[in-house]
């Protein structure tokens, strides 16, 4: 399958057009402390916040004692995005990590570091597509990293927002 791309399409990416940054937030089942160190790991750089469920709580609203010690809330800087999350309360149900059906899409600077991030996020996980030159033009890859979250890392020299 080969895909057409406008040739338009880097013409229209001027930064002063752009207005809001996309950072995903995920859900996790209680493992959340343990996937963002594990990002940090691959990304680098240091978490902006971390916010406990026992940092919210008051006696109007009690926090559980086997979730006071789970994640209300991580950030981590990703470049100019955000990657953040949190770990779902028991009371508001589970995550059906095996349903999680969309992708965080990161668009790296060069093949290296494409490479980086992909061998580094995928180990322990499964790769649906291995890294490499795709049919339609770009250096791609695709895969569920160990806590089910799913990745598209892709280079495209062509992509270059100005």
């Amino acid at each position: 399958m080969k895909i057409q791309f406008s040739a338009n399409f880097n013409n229209n990416l001027k930064r002063s057009e752009i207005m809001a940054q996309i950072n995903p937030y995920i859900n996790f089942n209680g493992n959340t402390e343990e996937a963002f160190n594990f990002y940090k790991s691959v990304f680098g750089g240091e978490f902006l916040s971390i916010m406990r469920f026992k940092d919210l709580s008051d006696p109007e609203n009690p926090i559980e004692k086997e979730e006071e010690n789970k994640i209300m809330h991580i950030a981590l800087p990703i470049g100019k995005n955000i990657l953040m999350a949190n770990d779902v309360p028991k009371s508001m149900g589970r995550v059906d990590e095996n349903e999680n059906r969309s992708k965080i899409a990161i668009n790296a600077e060069s093949r290296e570091e494409a490479d980086k991030l992909f061998n580094g996020l995928s180990k322990g996980g499964t790769v649906e597509m291995p890294i490499g030159d795709s049919s339609w033009g770009t250096y791609f890859g695709m895969f569920r990293d160990k806590y089910g979250i799913e990745w598209m890392v892709d280079f495209d020299p062509k992509y270059k927002i100005q």
